[in-house]
């Protein structure tokens, strides 16, 4: 394979690194135990932490033994929020997500094997430790000046919010895991986002102290940006979820396939698995021929297949299919076609009424006169079949599941229709 450390800077997955010379004569020296933390602050994991957990993978890949940490302590105080104190959430709402975060990293790495990962938790080494001893053991290797000066310590003390004593320890608690990893599996590397890395180095700093001959190493990500100026990972709908119950399997699939062409490329090479070679092919396509939208189907695939499965994948792609009328609507699991209209415009209705009210109410068509002209030209369709005549009403066997219909206009406008009682 590739050296791990040009494959990961081709990919444009290093922003920083303490020494990026020592870090490669070590992996060529390795195998290296590195790890990455995943905080609870929330029930899934989402697309940010996507390249977290990929970054893991690609290094197991390489030859190294992960350890993924979700920090059962870490979680119950927060990193600093840039603008206001975080909400502590208590201890069996946090030991819940401990459990779904984990589920959710273990899909991603191999168990098995002369590099077989490890799930560990910081709360098993930070639970039993009173505050005087982690004062004296831990806390007397933290400078003050250095700890402010970090870049979202000091946003937040010259902000009007200020920041407490509790999150201002965050940077403290996480150096303290890396040096209990370091004694525990002889782990010397730390991978993170560019964002982490004043928590980062806090690590291999406290390491230093207290073992100065030791060899440690922080590796940064970049943050990832849109070419658009809109933030990574949101849509209008919200942050783009791992869990399925927080972000749709159809809606994740249609995030990828979404994607700007000016974004696919940088894309492919943080989150895909394809080789060089395949990517490559792929960007060439997109600048000659972008109608195709081969780059973003592909990642959409390969990314839904591997977050929520094959099966999940070819449902998605079923619905999309058909949604556009290459494909039987009457086909899809109920789920499915839910999850898939949830992301058009909607309209709910009590009772079924001609076509061109519907198309008006879905706004599919703005006014029913509008609609009336596009039912007269043939543009009109439900369920995929063209409507007849203006004043053509949908029977009840149409509905869908016995609740929806889809509406189109043309080839690509679509909305969805719900039957339901009040």
């Amino acid at each position: 394979m590739t050296d791990i450390v040009d494959e990961l800077k081709w990919r444009g997955l290093i922003a920083l690194s303490t020494d990026e010379d020592a870090l490669r004569k070590a992996f060529a020296d390795g195998p290296v135990t590195f790890y990455c933390g995943f905080d609870p602050t929330a029930s899934s994991l989402h697309l940010g932490n996507l390249v977290q957990i990929l970054t893991l993978r690609r290094i197991q890949l390489a030859g190294n033994k992960p350890l993924g940490l979700v920090g059962g302590a870490t979680g119950l105080i927060g990193d600093p929020k840039p603008d206001a104190e975080r909400k502590l959430n208590d201890l069996d709402t946090v030991a819940d997500w401990v459990g779904r975060l984990r589920g959710q990293i273990e899909r991603f790495l191999d168990f098995e094997g002369p590099h077989a990962a490890e799930m560990v938790n910081n709360l098993d080494w930070t639970s039993g430790l009173s505050a005087i001893e982690f004062l004296r053991d831990v806390g007397k290797h933290f400078r003050v000046n250095k700890m402010i000066a970090k870049e979202a310590v000091s946003r937040r003390l010259n902000s009007e919010a200020g920041i407490g004593y509790t999150e201002f320890s965050y940077q403290i608690l996480q150096g303290y895991d890396f040096l209990e990893l370091y004694k525990r599996y002889g782990c010397t590397l730390q991978t993170g986002g560019s964002d982490q890395w004043g928590n980062l180095t806090s690590g291999t700093d406290l390491i230093h102290r207290v073992h100065p001959e030791a060899s440690v190493h922080a590796l940064a990500t970049p943050l990832i940006t849109k070419a658009d100026g809109t933030k990574f990972g949101k849509t209008e709908s919200g942050t783009i979820w791992l869990d399925a119950e927080r972000t749709t399997p159809y809606a994740f699939y249609q995030f990828w396939l979404n994607a700007d062409d000016r974004d696919v490329s940088n894309f492919l090479r943080i989150f895909s698995f394809k080789s060089r070679e395949e990517i490559e092919e792929l960007e060439r396509l997109t600048e000659e021929k972008p109608q195709m939208r081969a780059a973003q189907r592909a990642l959409a695939e390969e990314l839904t297949a591997m977050v929520h499965g094959a099966d999940q994948c070819a449902a998605v792609i079923a619905a999309s299919k058909a949604l556009f009328g290459q494909g039987d609507l009457a086909e899809l699991d109920e789920a499915t076609l839910a999850a898939s209209l949830s992301e058009l415009p909607h309209a709910k209705v009590a009772e079924l009424g001609p076509v061109v009210d519907l198309l008006a109410e879905t706004g599919l068509s703005p006014s029913k006169s509008a609609a009336r002209r596009t039912v007269k030209e043939g543009g009109a369709y439900v369920n995929n079949v063209k409507v007849a005549g203006e004043d053509a009403v949908p029977a009840a066997a149409e509905l869908l599941h016995g609740r929806w219909l889809v509406l189109r206009r043309g080839k690509r406008n679509l909305a969805a229709v719900e039957v339901a009682a009040d």
